[in-house]
């Protein structure tokens, strides 16, 4: 069966956009490599450190995620009409700490963007760090989200994404000569694209 989508999620209160997805097979591979949540009171340790948990595989990746990014990256280049990838964030709040999306099953609205995407039916505007809905093509008849939260949770940040892709260099630095040139390119070519 052919699989039309990956979807990574992060929790982040400022930082990562409501959704947005990928440019490429290769710029997906970065984005599941940078996943990254905030740490809260549930977890062990300081609230609101920022934990990095590539592909969400952290606890379950038995080698070096430098070879396993690498394998990513074959893969994707094996494949005629690789899934499209994703990343989504329910988690982001406004100044005064309140989640700006209603979450649990209205998370449905944000899952059929993505699979009109797919279906090359559903608009989309370019940023810095991959392709975001349009306001309008998200479905928001009926929620108690208003113009300003929305365009919130569609921004993305210069200053924060600067900093986030410093952290991000940073971390993919640890894996020495083992990280793929080509997850290096991608963070560069994201760095550029925040002007």
């Amino acid at each position: 069966m052919p699989i039309s989508a990956l979807v990574f999620g992060g929790r982040r209160r400022e930082v990562a956009p409501l959704v947005y997805e990928a440019r490429d097979w290769q710029h997906g591979v970065l984005v599941g490599a940078s996943l990254a949540s905030e740490t809260t009171a549930a977890a062990v340790g300081q609230v609101g450190v920022t934990r990095r948990d590539p592909m969400a595989m952290q606890p379950f990746c038995g080698y070096n995620f430098g070879d396993y990014w690498r394998h990513w990256l074959n893969v994707g280049a094996q494949l005629a009409r690789p899934p499209r990838i994703y990343h989504v964030n329910w988690f982001r709040r406004d100044a005064h700490g309140k989640f700006l999306w209603p979450g649990y099953g209205e998370n449905l609205r944000v899952l059929a963007w993505m699979l009109e995407r797919c279906a090359g039916r559903a608009g989309a505007t370019e940023s810095a760090v991959g392709w975001l809905p349009r306001p309008t093509d998200l479905d928001t008849r009926g929620l108690n989200v208003g113009a300003d939260a929305l365009a919130a949770l569609l921004t993305v940040d210069p200053t924060l994404w600067r900093k986030e892709l410093g952290e991000l260099r940073e971390y993919l630095g640890r894996y020495g000569s083992r990280l793929p040139p080509a997850l290096l390119a991608e963070l560069e070519s994201t760095e550029r694209r925040l002007v």
